[in-house]
C-alpha cells in the first residue's frame, strides 16, 4: 500500500469539488491540495450534465426572499432554513464569480443582461444558463482553472473508506484504489471534503453519471456519520424512453421544456396534469412525477409503456433554437423532439438526503467536511429544478475557504487508525477470493425492487419486503466473486464494489421510508398519504451501528419563517 499525504483532500470534481479546490487554494495558497476523482478531471460526473440552468434571484422584480420561499415551499417545510437562506443569497455572489472570474458566459438578453429562464414550480423566471449545456460550461471553465493551479489530480481514484485516528474523533485520511493499477492507496488529510455527488443509480430508470453508486453516501455511513432525508429521492418527470437496449433510457430532458409550455400526453394523446395540480405541467417534480406514475398504472400508455412529451405546439424552429442539444439527443433515439412528440418516463435523478452538515460545511467528525448533493437539509423534501447545481457550487465555495482556515488555525495530520485500514482491504478484496459469479443478475434484482418497492409510490408491505431482498442481495454479494488475475483496470472489482454501495444507500432510503409514516414531496406513502402536521414536521436521522441501519426522527427548526408564513415583503 501506498502512502501520501496532502493538507486538504477533496474528493469529487463536480462543481461542489472544483470550486471548494479553487477557493481552498486561493485563501491558503501554502497549502497543498489534492483533488481525487473516480474518472476523469472535467469528463464525468453530474455536474457536466446539468442541461437546465442554475437559480439566482438578479432580475428586477425578483428576490432573494422569493427564491427562499420557492425552495422552502417547494421543499414541504423539511428544509434546514440556515442552509435554504445560504443558498439563494451565496448564488448571487458565486454566478457573479462563475462569469467574472473564472470565464463561464451565460446566454444574454438582446439589451445584455443575463437571460434567465422558467422552470417549474417557481414563481419568477430565474435559472440563468447556457442553451441547454450549462453544465458543459461551468464544469469546462472551472476544469480549466484547476488546470493552470498548484492543484494535485489523482484521476482514476475512488475512495473507499474515510479513516479516523484512533480515538475515532477526528479524520486522518482516506484509503483509495488506483484503478489503474489496483494498488491500495492511504491518503494522509488534515482536512476532507465529500463532494462524491449522491447518484441514485439503484434505480432501473436513473440519469445519473455511469461512474455514481452513491460512494460518499456509503462511506459515510461507515465512518458513523449521521445523514438526514434519505428517503427523499427526487424522480424528474421527463426521462428519455428509447427501450431496454440504450442506456438513453432514463436520461433527462430537461425541466426547462415544461417550463417554456411542453405539454405531457397520455397513450392518446390528452393531457393530464390538471387533474393533478393547477400549475399543471409546471407542478414541481415530486407532482409531476407522481401523477405521471398514476396514469402509467392505469395502463394508458406511450408503445414503450411511459407517456409522450410534445413541444411542436411551440413552434419547431423555436424550439429547435432553445433547446439544440435536446433536440439532438433525441433525433439521435429516433425521435423527433421539436416538431412530434418523445416517449417519457419518471427517471430517478437527484438526493435530496445526505450528511448532516453546519453551515460552514463541517460536520460531527473533526476535519470533516460535505458539501453538494453528498449532503442533506438544502432542499427539504424536493428540490427545485435549477437549485442543484447553485447547491454544488455555493457550498462547494464555502468548504474551501472553511477548510483553508481551518487547517490553517488547527489542522494537524492526525495517525490513521491502522486496524480500520486493514478491514476495509479484506472488505474490498472479498470477490478476489471467491468463484465468480452473474453481477449484471444481482444489479437487475436491484434495480427491479427499488423501482417497484422503493420508488414514487410507497407502502409499508412492499418497504418490508424490499428491506428482506436488499439484505439478501448484500449477503449473495459477499459470496459472489470476481476474476482478480489482474486488478488492473478491473472492471468487476469495481462494478462489485459499487453494487456493495448501492446496496447499502438502497438499505437506508428502505429504513428511512418506512420511518416516515406521512408524506411530503418525493416521499409519498399509499398507506399514509396525508403530509401531517407542518409546525410539527420532522427529519430522519439515519446512523449505521454495526451492521444495522437505526434511524429516528428530529424536529425541524423554522429558523427564518413558520409554516404559513412568508418572508416576502
Amino acid at each position: 500500500m501506498k502512502r501520501l499525504r496532502t493538507d486538504i483532500l477533496i474528493l469529487g470534481s463536480g462543481g461542489a469539488g472544483l470550486l471548494a479546490a479553487l477557493h481552498a487554494n486561493k485563501n491558503a495558497p501554502q497549502l497543498s491540495v489534492t483533488i481525487v476523482v473516480k474518472g476523469l478531471l472535467g469528463k464525468c460526473g453530474c455536474t457536466r450534465m446539468v442541461q437546465g440552468g442554475y437559480n439566482v434571484a438578479l432580475a428586477q422584480g425578483d428576490s432573494v426572499e422569493r427564491h427562499f420561499m420557492d425552495t422552502v415551499e417547494g421543499g414541504k417545510w423539511l428544509n434546514d432554513q440556515e442552509l435554504a437562506w445560504q443558498l439563494v443569497t451565496g448564488a448571487q455572489t458565486c454566478i457573479r464569480e462563475l462569469e467574472n472570474e473564472f470565464g463561464c458566459f451565460f446566454d444574454r438578453n438582446a439589451d445584455g443582461t443575463v437571460h434567465q429562464k422558467a422552470f417549474a414550480g417557481q414563481t419568477f423566471d430565474r435559472t440563468v444558463h447556457k442553451g441547454d449545456l450549462t453544465g458543459i460550461e461551468i464544469v469546462n471553465r472551472l476544469a480549466e482553472q484547476l488546470w493552470v493551479r498548484d492543484i494535485n489530480r489523482l484521476e482514476d481514484y475512488r475512495a473507499v473508506e474515510i479513516i479516523k485516528d484512533p480515538s475515532g474523533e477526528f479524520v486522518a485520511g482516506v484509503l483509495l484504489i488506483d484503478m489503474r493499477t489496483g494498488e491500495f492507496v492511504f491518503m494522509q488529510a488534515k482536512a476532507v471534503l465529500l463532494a462524491t455527488g449522491g447518484g441514485p443509480t439503484m434505480y432501473k430508470y436513473n440519469t445519473p453519471s455511469a461512474d455514481k453508486s452513491c460512494d460518499g453516501l456509503a462511506m459515510a455511513l461507515h465512518a458513523g456519520l449521521g445523514l438526514r432525508d434519505l428517503e427523499m429521492v427526487q424522480f424528474h418527470p421527463t426521462g428519455l424512453l428509447a427501450g431496454p437496449d440504450t442506456r438513453m433510457t432514463g436520461t433527462v430532458l430537461e425541466e426547462g421544456l415544461r417550463g417554456a409550455g411542453g405539454y405531457l400526453l397520455d397513450g392518446n394523446g390528452e393531457r393530464f396534469m390538471q387533474k393533478y395540480d393547477p400549475r399543471g405541467e409546471r407542478a414541481t417534480r415530486d407532482i409531476v412525477s407522481r401523477a405521471m406514475y398514476e396514469e402509467i398504472r392505469a395502463g394508458n400508455t406511450s408503445p414503450l409503456g411511459g407517456l409522450f412529451l410534445q413541444m411542436s405546439h411551440l413552434g419547431s424552429d423555436d424550439v429547435r433554437k432553445m433547446f439544440k442539444g435536446m433536440v439532438e439527443r433525441c433525433e439521435d433515439c429516433g425521435f423527433d423532439l421539436a416538431g412530434g412528440r418523445v416517449e417519457v418516463i419518471p427517471t430517478a435523478h437527484y438526493m435530496m438526503g445526505g450528511v448532516l452538515v453546519n453551515a460552514d460545511c463541517s460536520t460531527t467528525l473533526s476535519g470533516m467536511f460535505a458539501a453538494g448533493e453528498d449532503t442533506g437539509g438544502v432542499h427539504g423534501a424536493n428540490r427545485l429544478g435549477g437549485n442543484g447545481v447553485a447547491n454544488a457550487t455555493v457550498f462547494g465555495s464555502i468548504a474551501g475557504r472553511t477548510m483553508a482556515q481551518w487547517v490553517a488555525d488547527s489542522g494537524v495530520f492526525q495517525p490513521a487508525d491502522e486496524d480500520v485500514i486493514m478491514a476495509s482491504m479484506q472488505r474490498c478484496r472479498r470477490p478476489l477470493n471467491r468463484t465468480p459469479g452473474d453481477l449484471n443478475t444481482l444489479r437487475e434484482r436491484l434495480y427491479d425492487i427499488t423501482w417497484d418497492e422503493v420508488g414514487i409510490v410507497r407502502e409499508a408491505q412492499g418497504l418490508r419486503h424490499a428491506e428482506t431482498v436488499l439484505c439478501e442481495l448484500d449477503r449473495e454479494l459477499d459470496n459472489t466473486g470476481v476474476v482478480g488475475s489482474t486488478l488492473a483496470l478491473n472492471l468487476a472489482w469495481h462494478d462489485w464494489l459499487d453494487l456493495k454501495n448501492l446496496v447499502l444507500v438502497s438499505r437506508a432510503i428502505t429504513t428511512a421510508a418506512i420511518a416516515r409514516q406521512n408524506s411530503r414531496g418525493a416521499h409519498y406513502r399509499s398507506d399514509f398519504p396525508e403530509t401531517g402536521d407542518l409546525s410539527t414536521s420532522t427529519f430522519t436521522h439515519t446512523v449505521l451501528e454495526s451492521e444495522d441501519l437505526v434511524v429516528n426522527n428530529r424536529p425541524v427548526h423554522f429558523t427564518r419563517v413558520q409554516p404559513g408564513q412568508t418572508v416576502v415583503t
